[in-house]
Parts: structure tokens; C-alpha cells; sequence
């Protein structure tokens, strides 16, 4: 049985929650994060915190030595933002796996279970299904590919296991709330808040299925122990509840009790309208199944952000092209 588990992007939202649940088996937990998409206060307490770049391919080998899984969650997972900030996004996707898979062959780690996106199926027809030939639509989701790839390859070539899971769209507690790029339900969540209301790009129609962390948890840390996932790609995520933009603003205005009355703007360039993924394969090979509703989910995210606070959202990151496909929100800083 594995016993020391190592995360990359341990201060982050879906790193931190997979921390606590290897924590609660009372496994060793090890992790890096460089704190651009996280927050120190996310790291559980027991984690073997090290604020080292994926890129530092020396400190990663360093920190990973005597590891037997890697999940590497670590990212800038920022899709829309990626069309106009393409090269810091290839390095936390592309570059940074590449790092993260030198120092896990050189360490000889037994598992590699690399976080993907369902960006991968860009305009495939819903429900996307894991043997669709990827369809990238930006710069962020081309990196997820090509990483995959990248991960197929070393796994072979330095004979350790691999499995590339595909959480999508997830929701709760620890999520940055103060980031303008992404996280819509955050977004919306911080600007009710401070009585603002949401901004929605193009019409609100787009649709989307929507996680919450913990279910998307559970199935996460069984591909570190299953001899069924090797090899494959998983979706990890609900298939039901498939709403539009609109109705996610609805949803947590009503939870707020909010006068909704959303600002529109723009769509954004390269967005996908519909994104949906099939759960059959999770629940074939890792009994997946949900405990939480989309509208559970959204009250605890309420419930953690007024605990924490409305924040001001921080622009963290430079826009590399700016022009007139630049989204206002980002280029006059609008949020």
C-alpha cells in the first residue's frame, strides 16, 4: 500500500481537499504550490508544504524523493484567459508537467495521476465520452492535451502507472473567490455579496454541470490504489443537473435572496457553448455517484464566503494581448 502521496497544488482548491482525504487514512502527505491559484491558509495541517515552482525541476526532485503517488493537480487553470495569456499558461500546464514528470521518473514514483480538464472536447458533441478524439478550442486546453500525451509517453518509457483523470467544472469551499479569470460561481457568490450584480458573458445560454469538490474527491483518491483505472482516462463528475449560465445565476440569487438583474457582456472568444461529461466509465470503475445537489453545493460555497469575507478581486496576472478581443472585464478591470 502506497503511504506517501504527493500533491502538486496543495494550496489550491482541488489539491487541498485531496490532501484531507489522504490525511484522514493517516497517509504521509507531501505537496508543492507556488501560491498563484491557492491560498497558504488552504494547506491542511500535517502536509509537508514546500512553495516550490513544478518548473524547478531540482526542488521537485528534492521534494518528491521517497514518493509513491504523484497527483499533479497543480495549474493555472484559466481557459478564457488563456486566448491572451497564452505563454504563462503553457508553462503551468505543458512546462510544468513536463517538470513534474522528469522528477517523478527520476524518483521512481509507482503511479502518476495527472488532473486534466474537460476542455480536452472542446466543440465534441455532449455528452463528451472518454473515446472522443480530443478538440481543443484554446490555448489552455491544447497544454491539458499535450500533457496528457507527455504523460503517456514517460509513463512508458520509465515503466511507472499513469491514469489521467477529467474533474470538470468544480465547486466549494477553499475555491478562490477574489480571482476575475475564472470560477463562475465564485465570481457571481463574491459580487452578490457586495451587493453587486453578476456580469454574464454573451447571452447566459451556455450550459454546464457543475462538482462538488468532495464527490469529485471520492472517486479522485481511488485511482491512487485501483488496478482497473491504469491507463485510462476518467471523467469524475455528474452528468445530470446540466444548466445554463442563467440558471446558475438564478440559482444563487435566490440562495441569497437577491434582485437579480444580470450585467451582459460580450461573449467571450473560443468559449464553448455546451460542455457536458458522460459519467458512465466513473461509475463502471470507480462506483461513482453524487451525494450533493448543484444547489447543496452553492449554499456551502455561500456559507464559506461569507465566512471569509467579500473580497475585492485582484487582477494576479498579466494580460500578454490586449486588443479589441480582449475582454473588457480584464483589459478596464471591471469586476
Amino acid at each position: 500500500m502506497a503511504e506517501r502521496v504527493f500533491i502538486t497544488g496543495v494550496a489550491g482548491f482541488l489539491g487541498s481537499h485531496l490532501a484531507d482525504a489522504f490525511l484522514e487514512d493517516d497517509y504521509e502527505v507531501v505537496g508543492n504550490d507556488n501560491l498563484k491559484g491557492g491560498y497558504r491558509s488552504n494547506v491542511p495541517a500535517g502536509v509537508e508544504f514546500h512553495e516550490v515552482d513544478c518548473n524547478d525541476i531540482d526542488e521537485m526532485q528534492e521534494i518528491m524523493e521517497g514518493s509513491d503517488i504523484v497527483y499533479h493537480a497543480a495549474a493555472l487553470a484559466y481557459e478564457g484567459l488563456s486566448v491572451f495569456a497564452p505563454a504563462q499558461v503553457n508553462r503551468s500546464i505543458y512546462q510544468a508537467t513536463t517538470a513534474t514528470l522528469s522528477a517523478a521518473a527520476e524518483t521512481e514514483v509507482d503511479r502518476f495521476v495527472y488532473c486534466s480538464s474537460m476542455s480536452r472536447y472542446g466543440e465534441n458533441e455532449t455528452p463528451f465520452t472518454e473515446d472522443m478524439e480530443p478538440r481543443p478550442q484554446d490555448p489552455y486546453a491544447v497544454s491539458k492535451v499535450a500533457a496528457e500525451d507527455l504523460t503517456r509517453l514517460m509513463a512508458e518509457v520509465h515503466d511507472f502507472e499513469h491514469v489521467i483523470a477529467v474533474p470538470h467544472n468544480i465547486i466549494g469551499p477553499r475555491q478562490k473567490f477574489d480571482d476575475p479569470f475564472r470560477n463562475v460561481a465564485s465570481i457571481f457568490i463574491n459580487r452578490m455579496l457586495q451587493g453587486k450584480q453578476p456580469i454574464i458573458y454573451g447571452d447566459g445560454e451556455q450550459k454546464r454541470c457543475f462538482t462538488f469538490v468532495q464527490d469529485n474527491v471520492r472517486p479522485l483518491k481511488k485511482l491512487a490504489f485501483k488496478d482497473n483505472v491504469v491507463g485510462e482516462v476518467i471523467n469524475i463528475g455528474p452528468d445530470d443537473e446540466f444548466i445554463t449560465i442563467n440558471t446558475l445565476a438564478e440559482t444563487i440569487a435566490d440562495i441569497l435572496d437577491f434582485d437579480l438583474d444580470p450585467i451582459y457582456m460580450r461573449e467571450r472568444p473560443q468559449e464553448v457553448e455546451l460542455a457536458n461529461c458522460s459519467a458512465d466509465k466513473a461509475r463502471e470503475l470507480l462506483d461513482y455517484q453524487t451525494r450533493y445537489t448543484l444547489r447543496d453545493g452553492l449554499e456551502e460555497m455561500v456559507d464559506y464566503i461569507e465566512r471569509e469575507g467579500p473580497r475585492p478581486f485582484e487582477y494576479h496576472l498579466d494580460l500578454e494581448i490586449v486588443n479589441e478581443e480582449t475582454p473588457e472585464t480584464w483589459k478596464d478591470q471591471l469586476m
